[in-house]
C-alpha cells in the first residue's frame, strides 16, 4: 500500500466505506460497559475489541480504518496477533487518538482547551512505529448562548492546537483527522449550529494554511448542523442535510478529500439517516463519510453483553450498522432496510 499521505487519506474515504472510532478511552468504555454490565479489563476491552476487528464482512466491505486508543494499539488478539495486524488483514487502516483530552480554558468559563501537544512528535513517531498511518485530535466546542460560549478565543486556541498536531502528523508520514466539534448537548436552535460550526471551519482552515499543512492529505471529522438536544426541536434529516452543506461549501476548500461525520450522540438510526440525506443532495466536491463510534458500536456491544457465545450475533449487529451507514455513505440507504433485518 502507497505510503504518500494523499493516497492514505483518499483510501480512508473510499466509495461506500467509513472510519471506526474504537478510540474510547478506559473510563469512556468503562461506562459502556457497565451498561451491558461487562467488567472493564484489560482482556474484556481486547475481547470485545478483536470481536469487531474479527468481523470479515463489516471490516472488509465497509470500514475504511479504524481510530485505535493507546492500550488497544499495543495489544494482541487471543492468538497472539497483534490487533493492527488484524485490522490490516482485514483492508482497513489502523489509527490513533492522540489528544490528551479537553481541560477548561483558564478565564474563560464554559470553554475547553484540548491538550497533548507536548511530546507529541515523539509519541506520533513511536505510533507509526507501531503501525498507525492516520491520527484524531478532537477540539470540544461548546454552545451556552446564555454564557456567551464559545468565545472567539476557545475557537482561536482550539483551531491553533488542531493545526500544530495536523502539522506534526504529516511530519511523521501520518494522516491527520481533525476534529472541531460543536456540540449537540445545549438547548440551542439549528441556525445556532449553523453560525458557530462556519466561524469554527473558518478559524480551522486559516490555521491549517498557516501550519502550512497539506490539505489533500488531511481528513475533516465534524459535526453536522443540528439543533442542540436540549431544544426539544428534532430537525428532518432534510433540513439537516441542507444546513450542513451550506456550511462546507462556505468554508471547506475543495482540497479537501473527505468528511468523515461523528455521530455526537445521535441515535443509531437518526446518524445514518442524516448522512444519507446529505449524499443524497449531491454531487459535492469531498466524499462525505462517516466515522462513528456509538452509533457503530451500541448494537454490538449489547449483542455481545461479554458472553462468548455471543460473538457471532455481535459481530451481525456490527456488520448490519457498518452496511447502512456504507450505503448511506454513498446515499442509498432507505429505512426498510433496517426493519428487513
Amino acid at each position: 500500500m502507497s505510503e504518500r499521505l494523499e493516497d492514505i487519506a483518499a483510501a480512508m474515504v473510499a466509495d461506500g466505506k467509513g472510519i471506526l472510532a474504537a478510540d474510547e478511552s478506559s473510563g469512556t468504555i468503562k461506562k459502556r460497559f457497565d451498561v451491558i454490565g461487562v467488567e472493564s479489563t484489560a482482556d474484556s476491552r481486547r475481547d470485545y475489541r478483536e470481536l469487531l476487528f474479527r468481523s470479515a464482512d463489516a471490516m472488509r466491505n465497509h470500514i475504511s480504518g479504524v481510530i485505535l486508543y493507546d492500550e488497544t494499539i499495543r495489544q494482541k488478539a487471543v492468538d497472539g496477533t497483534p490487533l493492527v495486524e488484524l485490522i490490516r488483514a482485514a483492508g482497513a487502516i489502523p489509527g490513533i487518538k492522540v489528544d490528551a483530552g479537553a481541560k477548561p480554558l483558564v478565564n474563560y468559563p464554559g470553554d475547553t482547551i484540548t491538550e497533548g501537544l507536548d511530546g507529541l512528535r515523539e509519541r506520533l513517531a513511536e505510533y507509526y512505529k507501531l503501525g498507525a498511518r492516520f491520527a484524531k485530535w478532537r477540539a470540544v466546542i461548546d454552545i451556552d448562548t446564555a454564557s456567551n460560549v464559545p468565545s472567539a478565543a476557545a475557537i482561536n486556541a482550539n483551531t491553533h492546537a488542531l493545526a500544530r498536531y495536523a502539522a506534526l502528523c504529516q511530519e511523521a508520514g501520518i494522516v491527520p483527522i481533525v476534529e472541531p466539534e460543536v456540540l449537540m448537548d445545549g438547548s440551542h436552535d439549528i441556525d445556532t449550529c449553523f453560525e458557530v460550526t462556519k466561524a469554527t471551519l473558518i478559524k480551522l482552515y486559516d490555521a491549517l494554511y498557516e501550519a502550512r499543512v497539506n490539505l489533500e492529505g488531511s481528513i475533516l471529522k465534524p459535526n453536522m448542523v443540528i439543533a442542540g438536544k436540549k431544544s426539544g426541536t428534532k430537525n428532518s434529516p432534510e433540513e439537516v442535510a441542507e444546513k450542513t452543506i451550506r456550511v462546507f461549501r462556505q468554508t471547506v476548500p475543495t482540497a479537501v478529500p473527505g468528511i468523515a461525520f461523528l455521530s455526537g450522540g445521535q441515535s443509531d438510526e437518526e446518524a445514518t439517516a442524516n448522512l444519507n440525506a446529505i449524499n443524497a443532495i449531491g454531487p459535492h466536491p469531498w466524499k462525505l463519510t462517516f466515522s462513528y463510534g456509538r452509533a457503530l458500536q451500541a448494537a454490538p456491544q449489547k449483542a455481545w453483553s461479554g458472553k462468548g457465545e455471543n460473538v457471532a450475533a455481535a459481530q451481525a449487529a456490527f456488520a448490519h450498522r457498518a452496511r447502512m451507514n456504507g450505503l448511506a455513505a454513498l446515499g442509498t440507504w432507505k429505512s426498510e432496510f433496517e426493519t428487513a433485518a
